[in-house]
């Protein structure tokens, strides 16, 4: 790994933090009102009806705490498979960044901090609504922000690799079919991934979303040491996507 400039990657980001602020309202609108959606439609409509308790939750806590993950990919994967596209094919942003002493590392790195902060904030959202449902707080929510952040760096390095591996931005649509669809409703979000047939529960305990469920579910009604593992890997997940982001906005970018 080359030497990441500080520098270089505020500056990076000091331009992502004006682009943002020209279409936060919109952002924030949709972070707030679709986790009250999926309470209500899931939680209160799905657990009056079908089911009582899960996993010793309520049917409406087990989603709430679930509901963080699903903020999490959705506010850190597509925009950053859709953002980085548009910027490198259609707006050449990344051509004029490079022009200046900023290399691609540095230009990925300061992406997917951009990114994964927002998910770290917009993640809290499905846990803010929780409470107004009823959820009672617990000071290990406190580090749900943390947990959010270290996922949406793995999942923003996930899109900017994806982006830098199509070459039409129609076939983003196999990757959210055949990726990220699943990975969000096997997290463990609606239902416990326990009943489940062997090879996909295996398959499910693997999932980087499932393991943020897992941490967010145990902020609230108390840590396990396994947690400790869960954390591990989904450092490793970031960090393993972030080298792979690097190597594929490179070959785009540079070879």
């Amino acid at each position: 790994m080359r030497r990441l400039e500080p520098a270089a990657i505020a500056g990076v980001m000091s331009r992502e933090v004006a682009n943002f602020r020209t279409f936060w309202k919109s952002t924030t609108f949709s972070s707030v009102l679709e986790p009250v959606i999926y309470l209500v439609a899931f939680g209160l409509g799905l657990g009056a009806t079908v089911v009582d308790r899960v996993d010793g939750l309520e049917y409406v806590e087990f989603v709430a705490t679930g509901m963080v993950a699903t903020a999490v990919i959705f506010s850190s994967a597509l925009p950053a498979m859709f953002g980085t596209f548009v910027k490198e094919r259609f707006q050449r942003t990344y051509d004029a960044i490079l022009a200046a002493p900023v290399d691609v590392e540095e230009l990925v790195t300061a992406e997917m901090l951009w990114i994964a902060i927002r998910a770290g904030f917009y993640g809290c959202f499905p846990l803010l609504v929780a409470l107004a449902f009823g959820l009672d707080p617990a000071p290990g929510m406190l580090l749900v922000p943390l947990f959010s952040f270290i996922t949406g760096l793995g999942f923003a390095a996930f899109g900017i690799a994806v982006a830098g591996s199509v070459s039409k931005i129609d076939q983003f649509s196999y990757v959210t079919t055949l990726v990220v669809t699943p990975l969000f409703l096997f997290a463990g979000t609606f239902f416990p991934i326990d009943d489940l047939p062997q090879g996909l529960e295996v398959a499910a305990q693997l999932n980087p979303l499932h393991q943020l469920v897992e941490l967010v579910r145990h902020s609230a009604f108390g840590f396990e040491w396994q947690d400790l593992l869960r954390i591990g890997a989904l450092l490793f997940f970031a960090f393993a996507l972030w080298r792979l982001a690097v190597s594929r906005m490179t070959q785009r970018l540079i070879d």
